[in-house]
C-alpha cells in the first residue's frame, strides 16, 4: 500500500496532500511550518510514503527532517503551471507527479555532505555579489559627473580623498557613505574567502581538482560545493549539460525517401546551450578557460586553442571547447581520484 505526498511548504503553513497508488485524494491538512508538527502527521500515514516537495529556501532543512520517515523524498523545481495556483492545488500536483513518475527536474540533496565547505561556498559568493555592486554604485557617481580613468583608486580607503575632491559637496557626501559602505564589504569578502580557503583545506578532493589548469583553490571549492558526488553523472555529457555546456539542435522534416528505402535528411542545427544549468558551475569553467586561454600560453590546452584558432574556428566556440574539455577533465579527475595529467587530459 503507497501513499503520495505532496507538500507544499510556507514560512507559517504547510500544506499536506495525500494521493493513493491509484490517484484517490485520501486527505488534505494544514499543518504549521514546525518539525515535530510535521514529523507526527508523516508518522500516522500507513503503509510505504513517498513525499515530494518543491525547491525553496526550506527544502535542505524540510529533506533532512523527513528523510528518515519516509521510503522516498524528491525535491523538484516544478513547471510553471497555467490556470488557478494555490497552496492546495500545488500540494496535489507534487503528489501526482510523483505518483506517476512524471516530476521531470529533480534537485540533488545531500544535507550531511560537505555542509561546512558549502556554507563557506555560500558565503563567498553572497559576499562577492554584494562587493561588486557596492562598487558599481560608487562607480557610477564619479561617471555621471564626467570623471574617467579613476581605476581602483576610487575604492581604496587611502587613494579615494583625491578623486572626491573633483566632486560637488552633495555628490561628495554620498561618494563617502557608499564608500564607508564599500569598505564593510571588503572586510567581510576578504573574511569570506580566507573561511573558504580553510574549509577547502580539509576536503581532500579539492586538492585534487584544483590540479587542473584555470581552476585554482576558490574555484575548486565550487565546484565540489555544487556537484557533491561525481556519481551523480553517469557521461560526461550529462555532466557538460548541467555546466550549461550541452548544445542545443532542433530539426524538422527528418527522413526522406530513397526509393522504396527511409534516409535521414541532415537538417540538425544547433541552437545554442541548454539554459537549464547551474550557473555557478558555468561561470568557473568558462573563468578557467579564460585563465588557460590568458595565463598560460605554453599549455597543451592553449595550443589546442591557438590551433582551433589558426583552423577558423571562432573564438567563441573555441573557448567553449576548451571549457567543455575542462570540465570533462575535472569530472573524470574526481571519478578516478586522481591529480590531472596535461597528456591524457589535454
Amino acid at each position: 500500500m503507497d501513499r503520495y505526498i505532496g507538500l507544499d511548504a510556507h514560512s507559517q503553513s504547510c500544506t499536506v496532500a495525500v494521493m493513493s497508488a491509484a490517484g484517490k485524494r485520501l486527505r488534505e491538512e494544514r499543518l504549521e511550518t514546525n518539525g515535530e508538527a510535521l514529523r507526527q502527521f508523516v508518522r500516522t500515514l500507513p503503509g510505504r510514503t513517498h513525499l515530494c516537495l518543491e525547491e525553496g529556501s526550506m527544502s535542505e532543512w524540510l529533506y533532512e527532517l523527513l528523510e528518515p520517515l519516509v521510503d522516498e523524498i524528491v525535491v523538484v523545481v516544478p513547471e510553471r503551471s497555467r490556470g488557478n495556483k494555490n497552496d492546495s492545488v500545488d500540494a496535489w500536483a507534487r503528489a501526482d507527479e510523483l505518483r506517476r513518475n512524471a516530476t521531470q527536474r529533480r534537485v540533488y540533496k545531500a544535507p550531511q555532505k560537505f555542509t561546512a565547505l558549502r556554507d563557506a561556498v555560500r558565503a563567498y559568493e553572497i559576499s562577492q555579489r554584494d562587493m561588486v555592486r557596492a562598487k558599481n554604485r560608487v562607480n557610477a557617481i564619479y561617471r555621471s559627473r564626467g570623471l574617467s580613468g579613476m581605476g581602483d583608486a576610487i575604492y581604496d580607503a587611502e587613494q579615494r580623498k583625491r578623486w572626491m575632491e573633483k566632486l560637488p559637496p552633495h555628490r561628495r557626501e554620498l561618494a563617502g557613505l557608499l564608500s564607508a559602505q564599500l569598505d564593510g564589504l571588503l572586510q567581510s569578502h576578504a573574511q569570506a574567502e580566507k573561511w573558504l580557503r580553510e574549509e577547502a583545506q580539509r576536503v581532500p578532493i579539492v586538492e585534487k581538482i584544483k590540479t587542473a589548469p584555470g581552476i585554482g583553490e576558490i574555484r575548486a571549492a565550487q565546484i565540489v560545493a555544487s556537484v557533491i558526488s561525481p556519481h551523480r553523472f553517469r557521461t560526461k555529457k550529462q555532466f557538460l549539460s548541467y555546466c550549461g555546456f550541452g548544445i542545443v539542435t532542433h530539426s524538422s522534416s527528418d527522413w526522406v525517401r530513397l526509393g522504396q528505402a527511409w534516409e535521414r535528411r541532415q537538417v540538425s542545427q544547433p541552437r545554442g546551450l541548454n539554459r537549464n544549468r547551474h550557473p555557478m558551475l558555468k561561470r568557473v569553467f568558462r573563468g578557467a578557460a579564460d585563465a588557460v586561454i590568458g595565463n598560460m600560453p605554453r599549455h597543451p590546452l592553449h595550443i589546442a586553442y591557438q590551433r582551433s584558432i589558426a583552423a577558423g574556428t571562432k573564438p567563441n566556440l573555441a573557448r567553449l571547447t576548451l571549457a567543455r574539455r575542462l570540465a570533462a577533465s575535472v569530472l573524470a579527475m574526481w571519478k578516478n581520484n586522481e591529480d590531472y595529467d596535461p597528456i591524457r587530459q589535454s
